[in-house]
């Protein structure tokens, strides 16, 4: 690994560890909440201990003078859930194109055992063969998301996991996101199944306690940390909700401790 790489990944992480908030979802929803006054929603999140934070390029005005130090990664792919397939990414832009617009780190979706997989296996290759010729890191998020793919069983869930981050390390990627699989035993196999660090994607908004919750079964398996965007960037707290995200990442706090260091609600 480069030296330019090596600085890149400690700007987008602390020590190994990953708290990412991807925020490219104006693309594929539009405008929700938390995106309106990106630059309000940016300055909470990484006041309360975010990482780095994941935009579209065309959003890096609004990105640069309001993530308080943080890392910036730029998202290369996407799609709108009013078209015609949600799941067919297209790029929308170039390595150059991130570079150009002060990133640190770029990202590609992929969905593994989707009809739109063989050219998305292109589109990443592409991607990290470029990144390889500027030192910069990639963050694959591997999706596994297809009509043969089984999520309601978490250990044929963990299995097409592991495949897809796998394929994101065999293509070259330097940290892989994937969807957890619900529990810390089986997300164990998602881990073992690359020598990447793994972060989770948080998908859906849910309460407080299962969000943490997800982050402290995800770490118990060996993840590296999360790429979390809705549950937080929605939040009606969004830097209380990244503190106790971080806690759990950072800190090594259960689920409860990190509720109660962040002044989250704690359910019965």
């Amino acid at each position: 690994m480069s030296t330019g790489k090596d600085a890149r990944l400690a700007r987008i992480g602390t020590g190994g560890r990953y708290l990412v908030v991807p925020m490219d979802h104006g693309i594929t929803m539009g405008a929700v909440k938390g995106l309106k006054d990106i630059e309000s929603t940016i300055d909470a999140i990484t006041r309360g201990g975010a990482d780095s934070v994941l935009t579209q390029r065309g959003v890096a005005p609004r990105v640069h003078d309001n993530k308080n130090g943080a890392g910036y990664i730029v998202h290369l792919n996407g799609s709108t859930t009013i078209g015609p397939d949600e799941n067919d990414k297209r790029p929308t832009g170039t390595v150059e194109d991130a570079i150009r617009a002060g990133a640190d780190a770029v990202s590609f979706h992929i969905n593994v055992g989707s009809e739109y997989e063989r050219e998305q296996i292109e589109g990443l290759a592409e991607v990290t063969s470029a990144a390889e010729r500027y030192g910069m890191p990639v963050l694959a998020m591997t999706y596994a998301r297809g009509p043969d793919i089984d999520d309601e069983d978490p250990e044929a869930y963990a299995e097409a996991l592991g495949h897809a981050v796998r394929l994101g390390e065999e293509l070259g990627a330097d940290v892989v996101k994937t969807s957890y699989s619900g529990d810390a035993d089986t997300f164990g196999h998602v881990v073992e199944s690359t020598r990447l660090p793994v972060v989770i994607a948080g998908g859906a908004k849910g309460t407080d306690q299962e969000t943490l919750a997800m982050v402290r079964g995800a770490m118990d398996a060996g993840a590296a940390g999360v790429s979390m965007g809705r549950s937080i960037f929605q939040h009606d707290d969004p830097e209380a909700i990244t503190e106790g995200v971080a806690a759990v990442i950072h800190d090594d706090a259960t689920a409860e401790e990190a509720a109660r260091e962040a002044g989250l609600a704690v359910e019965a």
